[in-house]
């Protein structure tokens, strides 16, 4: 009997202990956290989007239009007023370009050392006593170059016009004559009508009075 209460309060008190044991595991699991609600989505930066500035209109440069029947110039001092123009004379006296307003003025500069010089000076020579009296003035200026030097080239063309001289090369610089022999022709009013490079025949120093001695024939 005494056997029996012995194994029965023993299973008692290890069913206690189980239950103990049981309990404490228990407490420590942890309990589920409770459920959190999603985090809210932030929206995304709104990037704007530059609106690119509108292209300015650029306006067409204005082309120049030549004449009917005629070409455009290569010299821009064609269809300009001319520019000023005084020189030292060969004889000493003083060659203004100005004082020739009202006259027709064929203009040349041009030097000892150019060869078309030599050729151009008698037929210029022709056609200024030809249409002197039609108002025609034939000048020549003569660049880098001194009295002595020029004097014996014009003696031995036996030149009759206005020589004058440009000996640093700054009115030929205004002139824009870089390669010389250049030729201008003014009409009456001081306005460049024609110009032309050097090494002219008869046939185009005719054209070029043309254009300054209007209501007059200008034969060869």
């Amino acid at each position: 009997m005494r056997t029996f209460i012995a194994i029965v309060a023993g299973l008692a008190v290890g069913a206690a202990a189980a239950l103990g044991l049981a309990v404490a595991v228990y407490s420590l699991v942890p309990a589920d956290p409770a459920p959190t609600a999603p985090p809210t989505p932030t929206p995304a930066a709104i990037v704007e989007t530059p609106t690119p500035l509108p292209t300015p209109e650029v306006a067409p440069e204005p082309t120049s239009q030549a004449s009917p029947g005629r070409s455009a110039s290569p010299f821009p001092l064609v269809g300009q007023a001319a520019p000023a123009l005084v020189a030292p004379g060969l004889d000493g006296s003083t060659l203004d370009l100005a004082a020739y307003r009202g006259k027709a003025v064929w203009l040349v500069f041009g030097g000892t050392y150019c060869p078309p010089c030599v050729d151009e000076y008698p037929l210029m020579n022709g056609f200024a006593v030809r249409y002197a009296d039609a108002g025609l003035v034939v000048l020549a200026v003569h660049v880098k170059e001194d009295a002595a030097t020029v004097q014996p080239f014009i003696d031995e063309l036996n030149v009759t016009f206005p020589v004058g001289l440009d000996e640093d090369g700054s009115r030929a610089r205004t002139w824009d004559a870089v390669a010389l022999p250049v030729h201008y022709w003014i009409d009456s009013d001081g306005v460049v009508r024609d110009a032309a490079l050097g090494g002219l025949g008869p046939e185009q120093m005719a054209a070029g009075l043309t254009t300054i001695l209007p209501g007059v024939t200008v034969g060869e």
